[in-house]
């Protein structure tokens, strides 16, 4: 492949474009119900990137006329009260959305927290439930980031019917619902990991590839093959911006389709959950 055939993945031009549609129909829903949507966030503990991304996400909700409702809870705070406060915002009919920012304080049950979450509300697609409804394609919202990139992907006409599909990442939020999601848009899925033996292997084999694993350029540029479509959502802090889970120096010059790093999925993350905010405030007004 040369430089001028990789298509250029841009999450954060597509972001703007979905807030634009956003946006009306929000204005939609607040002149037939009186009502604006509304996207409750709890943050427990002073994670100084939690307490960012919190903030990114109610930045977002203002720019397509949402409101945030900020729960900012202790970093001593114990499971009970914490699954006290996700009832009471389940019980409370002016909230859409339930985001609560990972992680978690260790002392805190994790896992039972986001499984509190009613389904209708988890719109960052965190609970058992909607997972397993999501990998049997049922209705459900799926973990943002996974979720946004299969929308990055279909709006930019990729096709995954019959594609090798390799995800390098298993966690609850990432890799595991990414893989479930590949698999339903009929690729043939392989997901490694970080003990994955003769991993160079595996994603040489892929037509699409995946970073999910949280390691600084782990994959290889030179693994990858021509015309291979190459999504990276990582994302490691450097001193001249960042790097994701691939190396991504020059391999304009050998996918046929790439994410930046930054600018790629990062953007269609939160674009997702207030798309699915949205979509729920829709739901909850039956429009």
């Amino acid at each position: 492949m040369t430089d001028a055939t990789a298509t250029r993945l841009d999450g954060r031009a597509l972001a703007k474009e979905i807030e634009t549609d956003l946006s009306q129909r929000v204005a939609a829903l607040i002149e037939k119900t009186g009502r604006t949507p509304i996207l409750a966030t709890i943050l427990v503990g002073d994670d100084p990137a939690s307490a960012t991304y919190v903030r990114m996400k109610g930045n977002a909700c203002k720019r397509v006329g949402m409101e945030s409702i900020k729960v900012e809870m202790p970093a001593s705070t114990t499971t009970e009260e914490l699954l006290a406060k996700i009832d009471e915002l389940n019980n409370n009919p002016d909230v859409h959305g339930i985001l609560l920012q990972h992680p978690v304080p260790e002392q805190i049950d994790e896992r039972a927290c986001f499984d509190a979450i009613d389904l209708n509300k988890d719109v960052d697609g965190v609970t058992s439930l909607g997972f397993g409804r999501m990998s049997m394609g049922e209705p459900a919202y799926g973990s943002c980031t996974p979720q946004g990139i299969m929308y990055l992907l279909e709006k930019n006409g990729i096709e995954f019917a019959g594609k090798n599909a390799v995800v390098v990442g298993r966690s609850a939020i990432l890799g595991k619902p990414m893989a479930q999601m590949l698999l339903n848009a009929n690729c043939t899925v392989t997901t490694c990991h970080s003990r994955t033996q003769n991993l160079a292997e595996h994603v040489g084999r892929a037509d699409i590839i995946v970073g999910a694993v949280g390691v600084p350029e782990l994959i290889k540029k030179d693994w990858i093959k021509p015309g291979t479509v190459v999504v990276d959502a990582g994302f490691h802090p450097t001193d001249d911006g960042g790097v994701g889970d691939i190396e991504l120096k020059g391999v304009e010059s050998i996918a046929s389709a790439y994410t930046p790093v930054p600018g790629g999925v990062g953007p269609m993350t939160i674009n997702t959950l207030i798309r699915q905010t949205v979509e729920a405030a829709e739901k909850a007004a039956s429009l």
